[in-house]
């Protein structure tokens, strides 16, 4: 079966790394200056949960207070929903901008952050969702990102920024989604950007991989 949307019109980029490394925030700035919809897999889970009648809330919830992985089918079937949505529905963008081209005939930009977090998510997601173009990879410490976390808990109301879920978190990170970063790697697929500096030094990085990989004029 083909893949439901063709990588020639729809540009997905993933977005790893750690709880706390800094993924939404440098992902708010690539939506800014690039034109891209911010897809935040946690985001899409968090928001089935709460969704009165969802089949799924259930599991989700059960999944995320334990820090555990969400069965891949729900969390592709939301995905790809998110992305039919987008498409059917583009940004605006100021008049004369030169971001909506990104959005014409068909198109559409994504930055799918925290996802694939395992290996069969990564492959499912090439085969029957869209191949990816790159890979960006946020790391830093350990002791960074709890102390990033734990400040953030003090206004974030998600259940998960506590330290025992946060911990669980790092466990289930470095055992299923390093494979999947490795896996990349290796393929040629992974922009690596140090997430310790100071925001603006970060998303320099950021910028010069996203033109390397996709052009300037992209």
């Amino acid at each position: 079966m083909p893949a439901a949307f063709d990588p020639k019109l729809i540009t997905v980029v993933f977005v790893l790394g750690g709880p706390g490394v800094g993924k939404g925030t440098q992902s708010a700035l690539l939506v800014e200056d690039y034109g891209f919809k911010h897809l935040s897999a946690g985001d899409l889970l968090r928001a089935e949960q709460a969704r009165e009648g969802s089949k799924y809330g259930e599991l989700i919830r059960n999944n995320i207070k334990e820090g555990l992985i969400v069965p891949m089918e729900v969390t592709l079937k939301l995905v790809e929903q998110a992305i039919n949505e987008a498409i059917a529905a583009p940004p605006s963008f100021p008049e004369g901008s030169h971001l909506a081209a990104g959005w014409q005939n068909g198109k559409g930009r994504f930055l799918i952050d925290g996802f694939p977090r395992q290996m069969d998510q990564a492959l499912a997601f090439d085969e029957q969702v869209v191949p990816s173009a790159f890979v960006l990879y946020f790391a830093t410490s350990e002791d960074v990102m709890v102390t990033r976390v734990m400040h953030r808990a003090l206004t974030s109301g998600r259940a998960d920024d506590n330290e025992e879920s946060l911990r669980k978190r790092f466990r289930t990170f470095k055992e299923t989604s390093l494979p999947v970063i490795d896996y990349y790697i290796e393929k040629n697929h992974v922009e690596v950007i140090n997430g310790t500096p100071p925001i603006p030094e970060v998303y320099a990085s950021v910028k010069a991989a996203v033109v390397k990989r996709l052009g300037a004029d992209f």
